[in-house]
């Protein structure tokens, strides 16, 4: 059984600098609605305060623009000329949209922790025979804890830190500094990692995730002033147990990704949406990430489109799409080449009325440019958007009996849409149920790279980078030595949609070179200053509410 089909009730922290106390409850199979909380949870539903940590990670794992814009891989869908003060770094304040979103949903997490926490070590009356309980529900907790300050931290450096569950209201939180909170959170995933499960229920946080996440978090210190000389050691040595004896050449790129194969051995955590059948779990979007609203073409349907609707108006870069290798199989997984017909109809063009049958193709984005006598050969009844043609008001190219009067039709920007996150289940906006993966082997195996090439040993770090690709492109050797941009490369391929691109540019030191050679718009009319951009402002609601305690990150 999924993690998220069980009864979820929970008395938590909606807002945590403030201190209100709200109750949420995420009911599906049972209403204990009757009973209250100090009654209701007991050593033998303590667990369900667990559960509701891990219903509010949902939330987290939503905030696409801190993650994916003004980044090398991914930009708006915009003109040129247009601003976006998270991709082009322009008019950044602190009321810019994206940043409170990071902010609350976090600290949302933490106040479910700490709640948690202390009511299994102050509230519940705990049998002796059920110790191992009490200890595995505070382990998950430290965890969740730890994860989610190490979102903050990333984004906006030192930040608020609150280690007890808060019942007064208060407006004097200061902040920690960014070494402090990097402190805490190894010492909650220290903390949690001997009372985690190596293989849990599906969807709960596990040792071997606890692992990858201090792995990754010993990578990020090993680049600060504060960080130790060994930083970069112990974070492989992490890595190495979370990879444990898996081997992702156990299943291809493309069963990872299957949708009735989510539950797989490669993903060490996953945040749970159900399983296909209750309302309430549909509540996904990832599919409307990174795409266009394709049912504006003619011959898509909108209602019941297997491409789904835009949620987030990004788009990949010319540089992501001409990264892959003509045999890497990551390519037709991630994005879709071709839009096929989902309902019938006709259409008039000057070339009089034609049919659109289910399955016709509509628009082709081949992976290299065809040329001319191709065009004629192969492609007769649709629009061609060759490499390079990609973006807002690009023209395509098309033969003689276009599909579609375009003028009717008009799509302002064009690009392969993704591919890796679709879910048959979908409900468009509404969402769909397909879960969206935090830590896979995967990119254990980049981050052991990275940290393996940090600490100058080579020949493990192109054992582990040769690992992912091999299974990309059956080549066992394609890396003969590497830099970072070799790895960021290959994050880019395998993690493009899933892990926070702008964390990992940030971390090392490649934030601002990268924009400047690979976002369009940022090279048309970026902003970026590194004395300001490398962390995210406070939002301005939470100064405003802080009374003056909480202090701004400079020039913001």
């Amino acid at each position: 059984m999924k993690l998220g089909k069980k009864i979820i009730y929970t008395c938590s922290m909606l807002s945590l600098l403030l201190g209100f106390n709200a109750c949420e409850s995420f009911l599906e199979e049972e209403n204990p609605s009757e009973i209250t909380a100090e009654s209701y949870i007991t050593e033998d539903t303590a667990d369900e305060l667990v559960v509701g940590m891990y219903s509010s990670l949902r939330d987290v794992y939503k905030q696409y623009a801190t993650a994916f814009y003004g980044t090398d891989i991914f930009t708006t869908q915009n003109a040129f000329y247009s601003n976006n003060s998270l991709n082009e770094y322009y008019n950044m304040t602190s009321s810019v949209g994206g940043v409170e979103g990071v902010w609350d949903s976090n600290y949302k997490v933490i106040s479910n922790a700490n709640s948690t926490i202390d009511q299994y070590e102050n509230v519940i009356s705990w049998s002796e025979s059920n110790a191992t309980a009490k200890a595995y529900g505070i382990a998950q907790a430290k965890g969740l804890r730890a994860l989610a300050y190490y979102n903050l931290v990333q984004q906006f450096g030192g930040v608020v830190l609150v280690l007890d569950d808060v019942n007064d209201i208060s407006f004097s939180y200061t902040r920690s500094s960014e070494e402090e909170v990097f402190n805490q959170i190894i010492a909650d995933l220290e903390d949690a990692i001997p009372d985690l499960e190596s293989a849990p229920e599906f969807g709960r946080f596990s040792k071997r995730a606890a692992q990858h996440l201090l792995a990754d978090v010993y990578v990020t210190r090993g680049y600060k002033s504060f960080g130790s000389s060994d930083d970069f050691t112990t974070a492989a040595q992490y890595a190495e147990l979370a990879i444990d004896s898996y081997d992702i050449l156990s299943q291809t790129y493309a069963e990872v990704f299957d949708y009735d194969n989510q539950e797989n051995d490669e993903i060490l955590f996953s945040i749970q949406y159900g399983e296909g059948g209750e309302a309430d779990d549909r509540d996904n979007d990832k599919q409307g990430i990174l795409m266009n609203q394709v049912f504006n073409y003619l011959g898509i349907e909108r209602t019941t489109s297997p491409y789904g609707e835009v949620v987030f108006a990004a788009m990949p870069t010319d540089f992501f799409y001409g990264l892959f290798d003509d045999n890497d199989t990551r390519d037709e997984v991630t994005v879709f080449r071709a839009l096929l017909a989902t309902e019938a109809t006709s259409y008039t063009s000057g070339y009089g009325t034609d049919e659109i049958n289910i399955g016709d193709t509509i628009i082709y984005y081949p992976k290299n440019k065809l040329t001319t006598a191709d065009l004629k050969d192969k492609l007769n009844r649709y629009f061609v958007y060759q490499p390079g043609q990609y973006g807002y008001d690009a023209v395509g190219d098309n033969i003689e009996n276009v599909i579609y009067q375009y003028s009717d039709n008009q799509i302002k920007t064009n690009f392969p849409i993704f591919r890796k996150f679709n879910d048959e289940n979908s409900a468009g906006t509404e969402g769909g149920y397909r879960d969206t993966y935090v830590f896979r082997v995967a990119e254990t195996h980049l981050v052991a790279a990275e940290a393996y090439l940090k600490a100058e040993n080579m020949t493990a770090a192109l054992a582990h980078i040769n690992k992912v690709h091999e299974r990309a492109t059956g080549v066992s050797d394609y890396y003969v030595s590497i830099d970072i941009d070799d790895v960021l490369n290959e994050r880019a391929m395998e993690l493009a949609g899933e892990s926070n691109r702008w964390n990992i540019l940030k971390r090392t030191g490649k934030l601002e070179e990268r924009i400047n050679m690979y976002n369009p718009h940022v090279i048309d009319h970026g902003a970026f200053d590194a004395d300001i951009h490398l962390v995210r402002p406070i939002p301005s609601a939470e100064m405003e509410l802080s009374d003056g305690s909480l202090k701004q990150n400079p020039e913001y």
